[in-house]
């Protein structure tokens, strides 16, 4: 197996053609598909479907691929660093369902390592495509929840994807809403007590199963259910509608506004939320910098205060 094979594959990958790879690496389009032949051969694994249409890459060499891209990223950056001599910006990426605490974090670990010298991506999306990103390696790091629930399913899709999942903070279930919600100001609030009121969940897509809702309660009969993909509609449809949803109960008044609450929900749901990663493979300075940043907020899992409020006691003490 060579470098230069691997470089081939991508491209092929990337351009959906074996005529128009061979274009973009100045080769003849018989050695490109003889150089494939053998690198499939020696490695026992079909990398691409052949079709008129074109070419596909197979499940496993979507896989393969993954692995290709990040060898042949890290060899560029020794390339540009030591023979090339270029400030070459070295890349983290994180993917994440929407919990604004982790986008925070995010935050937080660009201010101290800046950006003149790394290239960051922040990718709020879904249950399935966080998992997805960390295998594919668009993403080091996929911060997700499990609950006793969709335990054994997510749990079953990791395994399979070669990935490994690690608790970062335990929490209970609460109530986010605006404050001027006619239940913000109970201390808690029952399931029945919502019944009249919207109930907000985010969209799964395709894969919009019950296991992959990023809402506990997520069988649950609500009387009216809104589905919406983005966190700022999610706010303006709290405060237009009296419409709630359902969270860990860790709030980020810098990020959204003094304008919301948490309120602890009367129910035993439990949920965990943690951190995937590929298995096997090391974090990264930046990678472990910023679960140090997201360990910060382990404290409150069962806190409902503002993470503004969790930091001045901080500098308090």
């Amino acid at each position: 197996m060579t470098l230069t094979q691997l470089r081939y594959v991508i491209t092929i990958a990337d351009t959906g053609s074996m005529n128009e790879a061979a274009k973009a690496l100045f080769i003849s389009q018989p050695s490109l598909s003889q150089a494939v032949k053998e690198l499939e051969t020696e490695i026992g694994v079909e990398l691409f479907k052949r079709s008129n249409r074109g070419v596909s890459v197979t499940q496993e060499g979507i896989e393969f691929l993954g692995y290709a891209r990040q060898v042949v990223e890290q060899y560029e950056l020794i390339e540009s660093h030591y023979i090339e001599r270029k400030n070459v910006k070295k890349k983290f990426g994180v993917s994440m369902q929407h919990y604004t605490f982790a986008v925070n974090a995010f935050v937080e670990m660009v201010r101290q390592f800046g950006m003149d010298e790394y290239e960051f991506a922040v990718r709020e999306t879904k249950t399935y495509e966080v998992i997805e990103d960390v295998k594919e390696f668009r993403s080091e790091v996929g911060i997700i929840y499990i609950n006793d629930f969709n335990q054994k399913v997510l749990t079953k899709m990791i395994k399979e994807s070669d990935l490994e999942f690690h608790p970062i903070l335990d929490c209970g279930v609460y109530v986010y809403l605006w404050k001027g919600h006619p239940l913000a100001n109970k201390e808690e609030i029952s399931i029945e007590e919502l019944e009249e009121y919207p109930c907000l969940a985010f969209e799964q897509g395709n894969y919009n199963s019950f296991y992959f809702a990023e809402e506990v309660l997520s069988t649950y009969e609500y009387k009216r259910l809104i589905r919406a993909n983005d966190r700022a509609t999610l706010l303006n449809l709290m405060v237009g509608l009296n419409a709630y949803t359902l969270c860990c109960g860790i709030i980020c008044e810098g990020l959204n506004g003094e304008d919301y609450c948490a309120v602890k929900l009367k129910s035993n749901e439990h949920m965990t939320i943690g951190y995937l990663k590929r298995k096997g493979v090391a974090l990264s300075p930046l990678g472990q910098k910023y679960l140090e940043e997201i360990r910060k907020y382990k404290a409150m899992g069962m806190d409902i205060r503002g993470v503004e409020d969790i930091k001045a006691d901080q500098k308090q003490s």
